[in-house]
């Protein structure tokens, strides 16, 4: 059984039998999920850590809006405990140079890291100097291979992947009224993250509208392809009342090839949030509604998971952060809350 396939099984039995929010969002290893609002240090902790002279760097996966806010989110929390932020990097999605900074990083003898590690085999070897000098490593939707928690981690901290997908089934099919034929778009990946929150969307689809069709399945790994899907799936489903799309980046394809076929009814959705995709939103083009995390969130949560750990208190194995249903109604309240920044400009004018 695929990971995916794996996934999509227990996504469905804990949408069915009626499991809390966040406990129908999974690990990478089935881990139940905790919520990241209980993932805090206590004020007598927080007094003892700000005492100790503790440090801790941060090594993302890439530089952007989302990792900006989740860096804020971390910085935050790290300055409220007294620990100083000695290092910040980006690897620019290269395991090589990920590696590199760890290296570096570990020059300046962090107490804790966080990070998202690019690939879970060489993560592993980039990894275990630091694990093995007990550093307390956070990560961010990724885990090295064969590394357990509590020995080799602290936590993994996540969005809620199932939410995700089912705010945007329900917003999609809000949009359409309950009923027509939709099309799917999903990531043609082993990869937890975007599985659930792709079979989340399907099975709530399947679940709870039953005046609603998905008629047409594809998956996608190159962005790129993404308008040629779209195309395709237009031409053999013409009257396609929506259509969901795995993240912002392929949406932009899909939303490329809608105006290229002069569509504007087809209602879609997509996640993560997008300039261009939230300006079609805002001026009522074929976008409904994005469903984004709380990035800003996210980061807190790290840190407040590392210095849990340094501190020598227990802490979850899986932690998930709130998903936001981002529409043309709430978009500069949601792009803050998400981001923890304002919306763009060209956004906000053409509310």
């Amino acid at each position: 059984m695929t990971i995916r396939s794996l996934i999509a099984a227990v996504s469905v039995a804990s949408l069915l039998v009626g499991a809390p929010a966040f406990a129908q969002t999974v690990g990478p290893k089935g881990e139940t999920a905790t919520p990241s609002a209980s993932v805090t240090v206590s004020d007598d902790k927080a007094a003892a850590l700000n005492k100790g002279g503790h440090k801790a760097a941060l090594l993302w996966h890439e530089q952007s809006d989302f990792v900006n806010a989740v860096s804020a989110g971390a910085n935050d929390e790290f300055a409220r405990l007294g620990i100083e932020v000695v290092a910040t990097t980006s690897a620019g999605f290269d395991a090589a140079k990920q590696r590199s900074d760890i290296e570096t990083a570990m020059a300046k003898s962090p107490d804790i890291i966080l990070s998202l590690p690019l690939d879970p085999v060489t993560s592993a070897a980039a990894f275990k100097e630091a694990r093995d000098n007990g550093v307390k490593l956070v990560f961010l939707s990724n885990v090295p291979k064969d590394y357990q928690h509590g020995g080799d981690y602290a936590a993994i901290v996540t969005d809620d992947l199932f939410q995700m997908g089912k705010q945007a089934a329900d917003a999609l099919a809000k949009a359409m009224g309950g009923k027509g034929t939709v099309g799917w778009i999903y990531h043609d990946a082993d990869y937890y993250v975007t599985n659930q929150r792709d079979n989340a969307f399907k099975a709530t689809i399947e679940k709870d509208y039953p005046d609603i069709s998905i008629v047409a399945e594809q998956g996608i790994s190159d962005p790129a392809r993404a308008e040629d899907i779209a195309n395709a799936m237009l031409l053999k489903n013409p009257d396609l009342g929506g259509i969901y799309v795995t993240w912002a980046g392929p949406a932009e394809g899909v939303l490329a090839a809608l105006r290229a076929n002069g569509n504007k009814t087809t209602k879609v959705v997509t996640l993560d949030l997008s300039e261009p995709i939230a300006l079609d939103m805002v001026k009522d083009g074929n976008f409904v509604a994005i469903v984004a995390d709380e990035a800003y969130e996210l980061g807190r949560a790290m840190a407040a998971a590392g210095a849990r750990a340094l501190a020598g208190e227990e802490t979850p194995p899986f932690v998930v952060a709130p998903a936001i249903t981002v529409t043309a109604d709430n978009v500069g309240e949601a792009w803050q809350q998400s981001l923890h920044r304002a919306a763009p400009e060209s956004v906000l004018s053409a509310r």
